[in-house]
């Protein structure tokens, strides 16, 4: 089929078949007849030895749980300039590591007078870099081909504005390849409205993969698992009862339900231990959060039995 698939391009496009791709911008990718991973192992260590962290000790996670940030802190203002080459480079990281992906975007809100503290963060975080830099996105070969999706909130996680985070991610077979982290643009009255709020972004996502995967020839032929840990905000997208409790909302997230009626997602419950994307919503203590970065295919090159070195 892959054979079959490059001759097709070469028809329709003047190309060359180089072989199987090794680097792509910055990035690693390594291809076995039964695995695909991916990383950027050479450009995170770039970044240690740019920003003067190789002799400092790693961490285990990003993120101290129990530390919120905001942007009067007292801590004193940082060089802007070197703050804003920190945090853009770890955006870049996250193209391989979505186990940052909470991190980066949350500095990425102080660009403008970030202080100490959050400069600190930043080099918190490059420091569980040090300590993570063989992990890379692993992908499965032989898994059942399916679009499934994630979608979580932290109900007014913001200390400045009080508006919560939304993350989703979505996974075909195996692996996430798909995920964001983001604040909201409105203040959730409650926990079910920051659900679904984030449950239809999510829908917007999974209606552009399924027209991807179609392109193609994958065509999803029934309705796209939307995974969500909150029954009330299910309910709402479900049932018409919850009309008058929610005419609040922005009307531009009710268009979740129209996706529902046309079979295109499908919002279903999900236990919250096993919601994959509360790693995008929040920082989470070193247990849980080594527990989300392995079933989001985030491993160590290492931990597969020597199929793959970087």
């Amino acid at each position: 089929m892959l054979d079959e698939f490059k001759e097709d391009m070469k028809e329709k496009y003047e190309m060359s078949d180089l072989g199987l791709l090794h680097h792509f911008l910055g990035m690693g990718v390594i291809q076995t007849k039964s695995n695909i991973f991916i990383h950027q192992k050479k450009y995170a260590s770039s970044l240690l030895d740019k920003f003067g962290l190789k002799e400092y000790k790693s961490v285990s996670i990003p993120l101290v749980a129990t530390e919120k940030l905001s942007k009067e802190d007292g801590s004193g203002a940082a060089d802007e300039e070197k703050y804003k080459k920190l945090v853009g480079s770890l955006l870049y990281l996250t193209a391989t590591r979505p186990d940052v992906m909470y991190a980066a975007s949350l500095l990425a809100r102080y660009m403008h007078g970030p202080s100490n503290k959050h400069y600190g963060t930043a080099k918190r975080v490059l420091r569980y870099i040090k300590g993570t830099l063989d992990y890379g996105l692993h992908y499965m070969k032989g898994k059942k081909a399916v679009l499934v999706g994630f979608c979580d909130s932290d109900w007014g996680g913001s200390i400045d504005d009080s508006k919560s985070t939304s993350g989703y991610a979505f996974s075909f077979g195996s692996g996430v390849f798909s995920w964001v982290s983001v604040k909201q643009n409105c203040v959730a009255l409650s926990t079910a409205e920051a659900e679904y709020i984030s449950a239809a972004e999510a829908t917007t996502q999974a209606i552009w993969l399924r027209f991807v995967l179609e392109d193609f020839g994958e065509l999803e032929a029934e309705a796209t698992p939307l995974q969500c840990n909150n029954t009330y905000a299910i309910s709402i997208t479900k049932h018409l009862v919850f009309h008058q409790r929610t005419k609040h909302i922005d009307r531009r997230y009710n268009f979740i339900k129209d996706a529902l009626q046309q079979g295109i997602v499908d919002l279903v419950y999900c236990p919250t231990k096993e919601q994959v994307a509360d790693i995008f919503t929040k920082a989470l203590p070193k247990e849980r959060f080594n527990y989300l970065r392995d079933k989001l295919g985030v491993v160590s090159a290492q931990s597969l039995k020597g199929s793959i070195s970087v």
